[in-house]
């Protein structure tokens, strides 16, 4: 019920969960949150004195690319549609896209993955990264042929704990969007989180990442834990940037 709640608009706080809800008390509901936090499939930001709580649909899209795809092909295809139709009735004013992905890595490594071109050729749709990664400097995410992809901006650096960068399609008329990637160690692995936001609205650049994003983090995470890429087969009239 919490994630049909979620499903119909994301970035609730506990008080409009419950109230949607009247038929569990507010301890219930708190249980039930915490339940879906530890199994990933909930994650939560600050908003000022509210925590808000946000839909995450990797570890669903890791369960289909491993076991699914292979007899269902047209399942990939919907995850990959998830993030888009829970966020369409978000607030403008919570992070449009939260991701979360734990990975079998050292934040050292994950920050490797994010920052080196050769890694980074095989997760992100093939492209390479250019920059020299200190803030106000270009940032360029390149084709395999050498045109750019995306254009960004370094804003911050804090090697390997936090990168956020500005985010930009050439030839588009929006206004860049924001990237946040934080990186927390977890034991033997690291808690990578994604907020992408700052979207001038439910813009074309909005939508395409919202197909985006789950692939490449399912890639990056299968490619540090397992040191080979992942083979996704998309159908022939599916476009993916």
């Amino acid at each position: 019920m919490l994630l049909d709640r979620l499903r119909e608009r994301d970035g609730q706080a506990l008080g409009e969960l419950e109230a949607a809800l009247p038929e569990m008390t507010r301890f219930g509901v708190m249980k039930h949150l915490r339940v879906l936090e530890d199994a990933h499939l909930v994650t939560t930001r600050r908003d000022g004195r509210r925590k808000l709580h946000f839909l995450n649909p990797v570890p669903i899209r890791l369960i289909a690319d491993r076991w699914i795809s292979r007899y269902a092909e047209p399942l990939v295809n919907q995850m990959a549609d998830v993030k888009h139709h829970l966020e369409a009735t978000t607030p403008m004013s919570a992070p449009k896209h939260v991701y979360e992905v734990y990975i079998r890595a050292t934040p050292e490594r994950v920050w490797q993955a994010l920052t080196d071109s050769e890694l980074t050729k095989q997760y992100y749709y093939g492209n390479s990264v250019e920059s020299d990664w200190k803030p106000g400097s270009p940032m360029v995410y390149r084709n395999p042929d050498g045109s750019e992809s995306i254009k960004c901006e370094v804003v911050e650096t804090d090697p390997p704990r936090r990168l956020v960068h500005t985010f930009y399609f050439p030839g588009t008329d929006e206004s860049p969007s924001r990237c946040t990637w934080t990186i927390e160690p977890r034991g033997d692995a690291s808690l990578l989180t994604l907020t992408h936001d700052e979207f001038d609205g439910e813009t074309a650049t909005y939508k395409s990442v919202a197909h985006g994003w789950v692939p490449i983090l399912s890639g990056l995470k299968t490619l540090l834990e397992t040191g080979e890429p992942l083979e996704i087969t998309y159908p022939e009239h599916e476009g993916v940037r």
